[in-house]
C-alpha cells in the first residue's frame, strides 16, 4: 500500500471516530441558567421560610437595598465568571459585579449602627449567628459545584479569575438565598459572621474552583508557539 493510501486509510479512521461538538450557548444565557438554578431553590425552601417576616424586614429600607445588592452581585459576578471562562474574552469583565457590590456593602454596613439608631432591634445570639454561617456555608456548595461544572465546559484560560467570580456569585446568591430565614436584625457581630462566610466561599471557590477550572491552558496560552520539528 503506497504511502498516500495509508494517509488516507488513517484520516479516515481519525474521522470515525469523531463526534460533533454541541456548541455552548452564549455567556449570558448560561449566566442565566445557573441563576435558574437558584430560584428553584429559592422556591424549594420557601415552604420552610417565614415570610411574613421577611416582608417586614425587608420594608427596612437598608435591608432591602442590601438584599437587592446582593441579588445583582451574584447575577453579575456569574455573568463575568461565564465571560471570562470564554478565550479571548476581556478581563475587564471582572469589573462587572463591582457597583452591585458596593451597594450590597455600603448598604449592609448601616447594620453596624443598628443597635445604635434602634436600639429595640432584635440582636442575634451566638447560636443564630452560627446558624447563618452554617446556612450560608451549606447553600453555597451545591451553588458552587454547578457553577464550576458549568464553567469548565468553556476551558477558561484565567481559571483563578473566573473561581474567584464564580466564589461572589455563590456568596451573593447565598446570602439572598439567608433573607427569608435570617430571624434578627443586622448588627455588626451578625454582618462581621457574614463577610467571614463570603469570604470563606470566595476563597474556597477560588482555590479549588481554580484548579478544576485550569487544564493546562493558562500555562500555554501567552506563551510562545511551538517551533516545527525539524526535518
Amino acid at each position: 500500500m503506497s504511502d498516500s493510501l495509508r494517509l488516507d486509510s488513517l484520516v479516515d479512521d481519525l474521522a470515525g471516530d469523531l463526534k460533533p461538538v454541541r456548541r455552548l450557548a452564549p455567556p449570558t444565557f448560561r449566566a442565566l441558567g445557573w441563576f435558574a438554578a437558584v430560584l428553584a431553590l429559592a422556591v424549594v425552601l420557601s415552604p420552610l421560610a417565614d415570610l411574613h417576616a421577611m416582608r417586614e424586614r425587608l420594608g427596612v429600607p437598608d435591608l432591602c437595598v442590601a438584599a437587592i445588592g446582593a441579588v445583582l452581585t451574584a447575577l453579575c459576578a456569574a455573568l463575568a465568571a461565564f465571560q471570562t471562562s470564554v478565550p479571548g474574552r476581556s478581563r475587564l469583565w471582572a469589573l462587572l459585579p463591582l457597583p452591585p457590590l458596593a451597594l450590597w456593602i455600603g448598604a449592609s454596613s448601616l447594620g453596624c449602627l443598628r443597635a445604635w439608631i434602634a436600639p429595640d432591634s432584635n440582636i442575634a445570639d451566638t447560636a443564630e449567628m452560627r446558624g447563618c454561617l452554617y446556612f450560608l456555608l451549606g447553600v453555597s456548595l451545591p451553588l458552587s459545584v454547578l457553577l464550576v461544572l458549568m464553567l469548565r465546559r468553556a476551558c477558561p484560560t484565567r481559571p483563578n479569575l473566573t473561581a474567584a467570580l464564580a466564589g461572589l456569585a455563590t456568596a451573593g446568591a447565598a446570602a439572598a438565598l439567608l433573607v427569608p430565614f435570617h430571624p434578627h436584625d443586622a448588627t455588626a457581630s451578625d454582618l462581621a459572621m457574614h463577610a467571614l462566610a463570603v469570604a470563606v466561599i470566595i476563597g474556597l471557590n477560588g482555590l479549588a474552583g481554580g484548579r478544576l477550572l485550569d487544564r493546562g491552558t493558562s500555562r500555554t496560552t501567552g506563551g510562545p508557539a511551538p517551533s516545527a520539528p525539524r526535518r
